[in-house]
């Protein structure tokens, strides 16, 4: 069941995602459940890389990518795990209408589970949507380690 946030008081979005400052680019969950997110930003002038008054359409990426972040936060807290550090690994297929988002847009942007291994290998299907059109979608390849700053600690020195 796909629970709303008139159903559920989501925490708020720096409890979900590991971004902070600048970096953390969503305002808020609008809803959450094993295979779909649902979240919500607003283009600020401050919104980081706004260049003559818009986003560039590339962004829709990392709100995406975000979104998935959200969803993960989401899981883990219901696992009474800790938010942890997950990685965006690739895209596929990134489709966009728009060059840009505008100050003063809200973003929809919705990602769906399409597989997500033991491994912490996963794809989502995501999109944009503004005013209700879709403006931008693509597939994301995620992975999310059970201890990702350990991951990261590890490749110290990797070549």
């Amino acid at each position: 069941m796909n629970m709303t946030v008139q159903d559920q008081p989501w925490p708020p979005i720096d409890e979900l995602v590991p971004h902070r400052g600048g970096m953390s680019w969503l305002d808020r969950v609008l809803s959450v459940d094993a295979d779909t997110v649902v979240a919500e930003a607003v283009i600020r002038p401050d919104t980081f890389c706004v260049e003559h008054d818009q986003v560039p359409a590339w962004a829709g990426i990392e709100y995406m990518a975000q979104a998935v972040a959200a969803w993960a936060g989401h899981r883990a807290l219901t696992e009474q795990r800790p938010v942890d550090l997950g990685f965006l690994v690739g895209t596929r297929r990134y489709e966009s209408t728009v060059e840009g988002y505008a100050v003063g847009t809200c973003l929809r942007i919705e990602g769906r589970c399409e597989l997500m291994g033991d491994n912490g290998l996963g794809m989502f299907a995501c999109r944009v949507l503004v005013d209700g059109d879709c403006v931008a979608s693509a597939n994301l390849s995620v992975f999310a380690p059970r201890n990702g700053l350990a991951f990261v600690k590890g490749l110290e020195g990797t070549p």
